[in-house]
Formats: C-alpha cells, structure tokens, sequence
C-alpha cells in the first residue's frame, strides 16, 4: 500500500466507500473504518498500521497545503 488509492481499494474490498466531499473527514471515516475492520481480524495489523501511515502523510499534505 503505497497512497491513498490503495487505502480506498482495500476499504472497497470490503464494501465501504467513503466520500463526504470533505477531504479531512473522508480521512477520519476511513481511519475508523480501518480500525473497526482491524479489531473484527478482517485486515492484518500491518495492514492496518500501512494504512494509517497513508492516512496521515495524506493529512499532513492537507495541513501544508
């Protein structure tokens, strides 16, 4: 998992599509989705933890810009 397409690809996986129109909240419903399929063991801890650092380089792009 390299960027947040890929993050959007693994939630689709599981049927979740997320888009709200708001870039930071789309991120904050994500990093929840992730965490609800990361405590149900449908994704692997290293999964979860790929895409929480996705999330948050994309959030710090979101401050800086």
């Amino acid at each position: 998992m390299k960027d947040m397409y890929d993050v959007r690809k693994m939630l689709l996986r599981f049927g979740s599509v997320i888009y709200s129109g708001d870039r930071t909240a789309d991120l904050d419903l994500m990093e929840d989705e992730l965490l609800e399929l990361y405590q149900v063991n449908m994704i692997t801890k290293e999964e979860w933890l790929t895409a929480k650092i996705v999330i948050n380089k994309e959030r710090e792009k979101i401050v800086k810009g």
